[in-house]
């Protein structure tokens, strides 16, 4: 389903800033939408209420428009209906934690940040036991889990499990890093914000929305990889320049462009074209990678049943990855995530549960 370059929770066309604005994406990554997002909008919605992640007041005000579900559906586009709706809850999921681990943060909570971070860990690794937890951070994430590996073989699931203990561990970083000040230097800074930004847990999803584990082989070959890395780093640099005002406001330490200010001397402007230089260079680079891993795929079909399935799931996953480009770029001039001058506080999300998290 072609989408127009509008949000899906809207009839009025966005107005991208042309400090933002990135006209090789919305001429060339023509903007893709599963046909279940409908129901998928209204689904995690639900799921949002059952697992009390958001009070009933926030979700009614804020789901819709923090367009979540868009993103999901924009990404995998070729995944089950059943396998979107677990990653797009998920998703949501993962929105959820970012903001309680950013409230810890503000508000000084060290002991139910490492509570927190050690019940996710044990949930990760038995979610079935988990699914009742009184947390319903834990129990919402031990729901999604459990849901997620219920698709591929036991040895995706161990993968994923991997790949996401390292993304709980650099939020800790993150969370000693915001507590202790310290902003970090760019090569330091890009090496976290691979993990903390998931690139590889959303590139194992690929595999769930091409029904097929792809072996070591084809996913550790360098002509799939570096695409696969590619739209991940051009999803975290765009967040990056799309949320600077944003972590600014909320005296964050974590942006490409917080560091090349501290550490490389630039001015906010210049650093600001510097993030821009690096996004769009990904942008031109992932189109040649994109060919290296087409041509890939089509050495695999060898004439077997094995060689024709995992040419075509190499094929989806890479379309999928090409989704993301238009998919993350919408996201940002669509969603209520980042929408700060419309805020009261500038450093406080509406859209957060205060109440919850301890704040009075």
């Amino acid at each position: 389903m072609h989408a127009f370059s509008h949000g899906t929770t809207s009839s009025t066309a966005v107005a991208v800033p042309p400090s933002l604005a990135l006209p090789v994406i919305e001429d060339v990554f023509p903007r893709q939408l599963h046909p279940y997002w409908p129901k998928l909008q209204e689904k995690t919605r639900a799921w949002l209420l059952e697992k009390r992640l958001m009070p009933a007041d926030k979700v009614r005000e804020y789901a819709d428009g923090l367009c979540y579900t868009d993103l999901m559906a924009g990404y995998y586009t070729d995944a089950g209906e059943e396998v979107l709706q677990a990653i797009a809850d998920y998703s949501a999921w993962f929105f959820v934690w970012d903001d309680r681990h950013d409230r810890d943060i503000v508000h000084g909570r060290p002991d139910d940040w490492r509570r927190l971070r050690h019940r996710l860990h044990a949930a990760l690794d038995s979610p079935r036991h988990h699914l009742a937890h009184p947390d319903p951070l834990v129990a919402g994430f031990a729901d999604s889990v459990l849901r997620l590996y219920s698709f591929l073989p036991r040895t995706w699931n161990r993968r994923f499990a991997r790949h996401f203990h390292e993304v709980i561990e650099a939020y800790d970083r993150e969370f000693r890093n915001r507590t202790a000040g310290h902003v970090p230097e760019v090569e330091e800074y890009l090496a976290l914000r691979r993990l903390t930004f998931a690139h590889w847990i959303w590139t194992d999803l690929l595999e769930q929305s091409a029904g097929c584990e792809l072996p070591d082989p084809i996913r550790k070959h360098p002509a799939y990889r570096r695409p696969a890395l590619l739209s991940q780093e051009f999803a975290a640099w765009y967040n990056d320049l799309c949320s600077l005002p944003k972590e600014i406001a909320g005296d964050e330490v974590h942006n490409l462009g917080i560091s090349l200010v501290t550490h490389e001397g630039l001015g906010l402007e210049e650093a600001v074209d510097e993030v821009r230089r690096r996004v769009e260079e990904c942008i031109s680079e992932f189109l040649e990678a994109e060919r290296e891993a087409l041509r890939l795929a089509d050495g695999l079909d060898d004439g077997t049943t094995r060689g024709k399935e995992l040419s075509t799931a190499v094929r989806v996953c890479v379309g999928n990855m090409r989704n993301w480009f238009s998919s993350v770029y919408w996201f940002h001039h669509e969603s209520g995530r980042y929408m700060v001058d419309s805020w009261d506080d500038r450093s406080t999300p509406p859209y957060v549960n205060n109440e919850a998290a301890g704040e009075k």
